[in-house]
């Protein structure tokens, strides 16, 4: 399963019950509280890079990427914005990147 085919799934899901898909439940609670479950999954992610559990951190990994995707589904912001955006940063190094940020 590549993001897309992800991203996809949560769109599709944007819709349905949130009785029947966490997805659904998740979204229909608001921007604000995907980006809160975002903050979470990112925080325990961070903690098992600290404590060096390879397989917890592969795990927490996934569970950023998804609520990530989610977050920005809540704020009908598509994946591949995202990705033209990284596509962009490829053009000059990311010194010179962080130099021209306000």
């Amino acid at each position: 399963m590549t993001l897309e085919d992800l991203f996809g799934t949560i769109l599709a899901r944007k819709d349905a019950d949130p009785g029947e898909s966490w997805t659904a439940q998740l979204l229909s609670k608001g921007p604000e509280k995907c980006a809160a479950k975002f903050g979470e999954e990112a925080i325990e992610a961070i903690i098992e890079a600290v404590k060096g559990d390879k397989e917890a951190l592969k795990s927490e990994a996934a569970d950023v990427l998804y609520h990530l995707l989610v977050m920005l589904a809540a704020r009908d912001i598509h994946l591949n914005e995202v990705l033209s955006e990284l596509d962009e940063r490829q053009k000059q190094s990311g010194i010179t990147e962080k130099a021209g940020r306000n």
